[in-house]
């Protein structure tokens, strides 16, 4: 395999990968990083304080890359934990809403919060718009996992503007090739090993004043407080005041690589990101006929078993996953023609 040059930074077996929304690739500037780390681990020289760095960069930059305020933005160890927080805050009986086929992460911690009485109701996209005020709390993805459809955001903006609706949106599958501007939302979560290139064992969540106000830091920490390093031992409490009291402590590989690739990301125009993957997947639908949609997320019908079809692309060099019976591709920005080619001449044979 060789290095493939992407908005200034290289990334090795890019060909034919069309997977990020399993895991994406890391940068070569990552990866040399993390060698680095482990070297320094294996020989005991590593510092644990020095991943206070890329805590502070990798937050800094998930706010950027939201748009949200950065001193809303706590940090988890996974989507559906750090959503575990929120559900463990809303009222007894709340009534909560999500799309039909919802990411699990998403809907689960509401869902496991039954013996309070609360209730989750699946609805299509366009009755959740319609319907969102009349919910407590509304909890979707901004794009599907399973197919990469896109929730009409301002839209559900609209919906609940002037209600009391709690909003949570994840981004996981969004954030990192979509432009997003989700400072009205009262929660976004998003995991960083997906489409923001950095390994698995960090979240990052934002929190609007009103839902931080009702939670509880049940994962209280050394690390969520004022001066993490001066809270390792002894009473009182004392937290941060602002999202960062809800702070897990950091997984190192994973915060190490948070706070470089997502500060990477946030630099790039977010413009030209979006115009480069939607538009591999819009080649890609118009090619086999597929409904017309503003998403980097493509999902392929096809006869016969979806994993057989799988087979059938990895024998030709490109990996992809199955989702929902189809098969799903997503394009990133280490993704050009030559990918979309090969899948079109594989699916073809």
């Amino acid at each position: 395999m060789t290095y493939r040059e992407a908005f200034g930074a290289e990334f090795l077996g890019a060909e034919g990968f069309l997977n990020s929304p399993t895991y994406g690739l890391p940068p070569r500037f990552l990866a040399d990083a993390l060698d680095s780390c482990l070297r320094q681990w294996q020989t005991g020289t590593m510092e644990p304080v020095t991943f206070d760095e890329p805590v502070t960069a990798g937050r800094a930059a998930y706010a950027t890359l939201a748009g949200v305020p950065v001193e809303s933005v706590a940090m988890a160890g996974s989507a559906s934990a750090a959503l575990g927080l929120v559900a463990a805050a809303i009222p007894d009986g709340a009534a909560v809403a999500t799309l039909a086929g919802e990411f699990t992460s998403t809907t689960f911690p509401f869902a496991a919060q039954a013996g309070r009485g609360v209730t989750v109701t699946e609805l299509s996209q366009p009755d959740l718009l319609a319907r969102a005020a009349e919910f407590d709390v509304v909890t979707v993805s901004l794009v599907q996992s399973a197919d990469g459809a896109v929730l009409d955001a301002d839209a559900l903006r609209t919906s609940v503007a002037g209600a009391a609706t709690l909003t949570v949106v994840d981004v996981t599958q969004a954030a990192g090739w979509k432009r997003l501007d989700l400072g009205w939302a009262d929660v976004t979560v998003a995991s960083v090993y997906k489409w923001l290139l950095a390994p698995r064992g960090t979240a990052w969540m934002s929190l609007s004043d009103r839902i931080a106000r009702m939670m509880t830091p049940h994962a209280a920490n050394w690390y969520a407080g004022t001066q993490p390093w001066q809270s390792i031992y002894g009473l009182p409490l004392r937290l941060a005041d602002d999202a960062r009291r809800f702070d897990t402590s950091p997984a190192w590989f994973g915060v190490l690589g948070s706070g470089l690739t997502l500060p990477w990301l946030a630099s790039l125009d977010p413009v030209a990101v979006e115009a480069h993957t939607v538009g591999l997947a819009t080649k890609l639908r118009t090619e086999l006929g597929l409904p017309a949609s503003d998403s980097a997320i493509v999902s392929i019908p096809v006869s016969g078993p979806a994993t057989s079809a799988t087979d059938r692309l990895r024998h030709a060099g490109i990996r992809a996953s199955v989702r929902a019976g189809a098969v799903r591709v997503g394009f990133h920005l280490y993704n050009t023609d030559d990918d979309l080619d090969r899948l079109l001449d594989a699916l073809a044979v």
